[in-house]
């Protein structure tokens, strides 16, 4: 199969603009014989929206406005099917009267030019809950001629709904093992923590800690060591808009038998257009060895020497690589649910044992260390361990009316967004490492601060987490 994300940087309003830089990005690469063509979330119609009142003149009806027109054009020249995000306002007049509806979508076209999905993102990011509703069907799955069982999900899908799920409900990934899907289409406008005069100094390389916090969201993907393949494909944009970076770093992988392929990645800054062959060598994979012996770094809080040591990989290392993902010594087995507060990617105190093996060993043992940390940079009591309800996905009820966002008044703009890092709670959840499978581990992350222009959150939520190296 040979797949194709397009990764750009689009800007807030600017459509005509935007529908040029997406053309040039595909007139220079000039595909051939593609099967899909992935672009982001809200590809051109830009993301980062302060309301409803701001985004209004933005809005698409259903399947029939410029992104539309766009796919179908596109699919036709390339004779492939495109999936492509836009801003969604459904024509309610038939079941007048009614409140306006409002989504974040994702249309997907045949090679014929004819519609065969439209996709309402299911978990909403705090900034798509300014204007957007809730999409009432679930993930999406579905047949789709020549590319299989598809499963499909927007960006704030791969998260714990509303960041107040477990970390361990793993609602998206196990909507994908449930339907049993062997193409998994991830349509993204994904953020990082890091400022943008930082990000930009290396565009040609991939965000290693996103990329590693997609595949810690995957994780019963890998550990179901499934005997087919499954290809996920994340089609993130670049750039920036206002306070707002965004982490591109566009993927194509297969995970098989406890495998992970790398088939094609971009950088976090390049505005290409990726495109892979599923039939070719992959250029670098992930193995779990259940068997195998590892040893774990020690707790650190010093994220930002984390950050810049030997556990990252950069495009080149990527391309010929293989490394292994192994578990703790069976002799000293962590177990998290033995734990009195859960572990996540967002705590500064996770250990990163993805990308590369560390060489040396706390002096005392890993699970005292684990838990004095855990309790004195989350200042958090004891917490009963949660566990999944069921492997399927189940939504958990919303503490807000979905309409709440249409009640507000339209003249008071809301707050643009802000880098996740300034969000005023850090995000609390749950993790376990086993013996039998493999364990996929997060990496430390930069605590949040505070900042008087966040938007005011309630201490259960938090925005969405910044990505961890493993």
């Amino acid at each position: 199969m040979r797949i194709a994300c397009l990764q750009f940087a689009p800007q807030v309003g600017d459509v005509d603009n935007n529908l040029n830089r997406a053309d040039a990005v595909l007139s220079r690469a000039n595909p051939k014989d593609l099967d899909l063509l992935v672009l982001p979330e809200l590809a051109f119609s830009g993301y980062n929206f302060r309301s409803l009142q701001h985004i209004s003149p933005f809005l698409e009806p259903t399947t029939s406005g410029i992104t539309s027109l766009w796919a179908r054009t596109t699919a036709l020249k390339y004779n492939c099917v495109v999936t492509v995000g836009y801003p969604e306002k459904v024509d309610v007049a038939p079941k007048w009267p009614a409140s306006p509806e409002y989504y974040n979508s994702a249309i997907t076209v045949n090679a014929d030019g004819e519609t065969i999905a439209n996709y309402r993102k299911s978990f909403l990011y705090y900034t798509d809950e300014t204007w957007a509703l809730e999409g009432p069907d679930g993930f999406f799955d579905g047949e789709v001629e020549g590319l299989g069982n598809v499963a499909m999900g927007i960006c704030m899908d791969l998260n714990p709904y509303k960041f107040e799920a477990s970390w361990n409900a793993w609602e998206f990934a196990f909507h994908i093992l449930h339907k049993e899907a062997n193409l998994v289409i991830i349509s993204m406008a994904w953020l990082t923590r890091e400022d943008a005069r930082s990000y930009s100094r290396s565009p040609k390389d991939p965000d290693m800690d996103t990329l590693s916090y997609w595949l810690a969201r995957l994780e019963p993907l890998i550990r179901a060591e499934t005997e087919e393949e499954i290809v996920v494909v994340f089609a993130n944009r670049c750039g920036t808009e206002d306070e707002a970076v965004y982490a591109g770093t566009s993927a194509v992988l297969g995970i098989l038998a406890g495998e992970v392929k790398v088939y094609g990645i971009l950088g976090r800054g390049e505005k290409e257009l990726l495109v892979v062959d599923t039939e070719d060598k992959p250029r670098a994979k992930l193995v779990a060895e259940p068997s195998a012996r590892a040893n774990r770094p020690l707790v650190s809080r010093n994220t930002e020497s984390t950050a810049s040591d030997g556990s990252l990989m950069s495009a080149d290392t990527i391309s010929s690589t293989n490394t292994n993902l192994t578990i703790p010594d069976d002799s000293e087995l962590l177990n998290m649910d033995d734990f009195p507060t859960p572990l996540t990617p967002t705590d500064p105190i996770s250990p990163n044992a993805f990308f590369q093996i560390m060489d040396h060993k706390p002096q005392k043992g890993k699970a005292e260390i684990i838990r004095e940390a855990l309790k004195s940079s989350a200042g958090q009591q004891d917490l009963p361990a949660l566990e999944p309800a069921s492997p399927t996905f189940n939504r958990p009820a919303s503490p807000k009316s979905r309409n709440a966002s249409r009640t507000r008044n339209p003249d008071v703009s809301q707050p643009a967004l802000m880098p996740h890092d300034l969000a005023q709670e850090p995000q609390i959840s749950q993790r376990s490492i086993g013996v039998k499978s493999p364990a996929l581990s997060s990496a430390p992350l930069a605590s949040s601060s505070d900042s008087d222009k966040t938007r005011s959150r309630s201490p259960s939520t938090s925005p969405r987490p910044k990505s961890c190296v493993w």
